[in-house]
């Protein structure tokens, strides 16, 4: 089915950068593709989505931050993350979408220092 990988988090102090990579691999067509984030004792939550024709979306809390983009013909989604603060601190997790399932990544740390 839909393999999905996660690279690019580490540590970083407050209003420094981070960019989070993602590849999809699957037989089958990829669709929505997103970002969604788990901080401790936290429920997992939306930071962005994109769609196959580029439609984008964001959680309220990274708009103007944080920007999604993708690569169709790898099946990659990146996510650019500016004026990291602390409150985003979270294991971030990509997903993919095809016709048939929703395949998840492992997850990649981000941790914001003050």
């Amino acid at each position: 089915q839909v393999h999905v990988v996660e690279s690019g988090g580490g540590l970083v102090q407050s209003g420094g950068s981070l960019r989070l990579s993602c590849i999809a691999t699957s037989i089958f067509s990829i669709y929505t593709m997103g970002w969604y984030r788990q901080a401790p004792g936290k429920q997992r939550e939306m930071v962005a989505i994109i769609t196959s024709g580029d439609s984008t979306n964001y959680a309220d809390s990274v708009k103007g931050r944080f920007t999604i983009s993708r690569d169709n013909p790898k099946n990659s989604v990146y996510l650019q993350m500016n004026s990291l603060k602390p409150e985003d601190t979270a294991v971030y997790y990509c997903k993919a979408t095809s016709p048939v399932s929703e395949s998840w990544g492992q997850g990649t740390q981000v941790t914001v220092s003050s």
